[in-house]
């Protein structure tokens, strides 16, 4: 699965995301999962027009780092299973914490469940 360029808006914010990684002397792998250590500068993408949270999540999974992107399949998993909706930021803990208690990866747990509901769509 790959980014969809057929919006003026998408392709604006892949370059404005493009334009902070290079003048941060993010190039490689490796730097951007280091970058995204620091809180500034999650701050700093999440200004980013057309970035929110789940995109950070998804950038950190893309890099090797084990996070819980909540899209609308997550979502409706949750809802499925009797989860309140709930903000962004609370349902991701909700699933990290499901993922610790069963003993799994937050991000293998993430993709299980989004492979799940991507085929019940």
């Amino acid at each position: 699965m790959g980014m969809k360029f057929n919006h003026a808006q998408k392709v604006a914010t892949a370059h404005a995301i493009t334009d902070l990684l290079a003048a941060d002397g993010v190039d490689t792998r490796e730097d951007l999962h280091a970058w995204l250590d620091h809180q500034a500068n999650r701050a700093a993408l999440r200004a980013v027009k057309g970035v929110g949270p789940k995109s950070i999540d998804y950038i950190g999974n893309l890099v090797g780092r084990s996070h819980v992107a909540v899209d609308v399949h997550l979502r409706a998993f949750a809802v499925d299973a009797g989860v309140p909706d709930l903000p962004y930021d609370q349902l991701r803990a909700v699933y990290e914490e499901a993922a610790a208690f069963l003993g799994h990866d937050k991000g293998e747990l993430e993709h299980a469940v989004w492979r799940h509901r991507s085929k019940a769509t």
